[in-house]
């Protein structure tokens, strides 16, 4: 998973560096741009770059997104999940009414995100579970970021 962006003339004239790029053009927060910089995922013209660079007119700006994440912190438990959608980005589920989002002590094993730790196992897929919207436990209807 990656984003490529063009560089315009717009951006050459508004902003000093890549990073600036990152942050108000892309909206990469901070926590994402400094494990990014970390795992050295950003390149400027295929190129692995230092983000207080500046840039050309023209130059291509790629940030991957395929790092694997430690997310041994969610017990894996088997689940039956409905997947409404699903693509490289996102993963949306029907989240049962009943169903805790998030492990807590009343929920250890049996939380969604064990259910989707699970899958994402069985996919061979090593990111953290990132729910998009904190639903009640009595509410239905969760996506996922992956």
């Amino acid at each position: 998973m990656e984003i490529k962006y063009y560089i315009t003339k717009h951006d050459k004239s508004t902003y000093e560096n890549i990073h600036s790029i990152l942050r108000n053009v892309l909206h990469i927060s901070n926590r994402l741009l400094t494990k990014l910089i970390e795992k050295n995922c950003i390149f400027l013209n295929n190129s692995t770059c230092d983000t207080r660079n500046s840039f050309e007119e023209n130059d291509i700006l790629t940030v991957n997104f395929d790092y694997s994440e430690d997310n041994t912190n969610v017990v894996p438990t088997k689940m039956d999940l409905e997947i409404i959608y699903e693509d490289e980005w996102f993963l949306i589920v029907n989240k049962p009414a009943g169903v805790a989002i998030h492990p807590s002590i009343l929920h250890y094993a049996d939380s969604l995100s064990n259910g989707i730790k699970s899958y994402f196992d069985s996919i061979g897929l090593k990111k953290k579970i990132r729910p998009v919207n904190r639903l009640d436990f009595n509410t239905s209807r969760i996506g996922y970021f992956r």
